[in-house]
């Protein structure tokens, strides 16, 4: 299986969220991987760890997504494989409900995201974002 971090979404991929016309809602399983230290592009010393850095953007982030009807469903720390091998683990593991593809497409693309996009960037050295809905289980 081959695993690529990436920090963020490729054109296509964001082009299929807005064209997909299903509804209800989705949750986004992020797996996160931070830098050991901040790095902002912009040239800031702003001396914090990627964690720190990723922080303020969750912070902001929970702001929108609940005033656009979504909500934080789980985060915690990745502590260990109880089943499978991976080279390398995450550091966190946080769960993200958004009333629907085309509300997350939606918020992630806008103006209020884009503005604290630069700490997420900065704290990440890598994430996988994983698309879901509930069958139901």
């Amino acid at each position: 299986m081959k695993v690529d971090n990436a920090v963020y979404p490729s054109a296509q991929t964001i082009q299929a969220l807005a064209a997909d016309t299903s509804g209800g809602p989705v949750a986004m399983v992020n797996l996160l991987k931070f830098r050991d230290r901040a790095v902002y592009k912009d040239g800031r010393s702003d001396e914090v760890s990627g964690v720190e850095a990723y922080m303020r953007y969750a912070t902001e982030m929970r702001k929108i997504v609940e005033r656009a009807g979504g909500r934080f469903l789980f985060s915690g720390r990745v502590n260990g494989l109880v089943i499978g091998e991976a080279e390398e683990l995450w550091d966190v593991v946080a769960i993200v409900e958004y009333p629907s593809r085309a509300e997350f497409q939606r918020l992630v693309t806008s103006s209020a995201v884009q503005a604290i996009g630069v700490h997420r960037e900065a704290g990440l050295a890598g994430q996988l974002l994983i698309l879901t809905n509930s069958i139901g289980i």
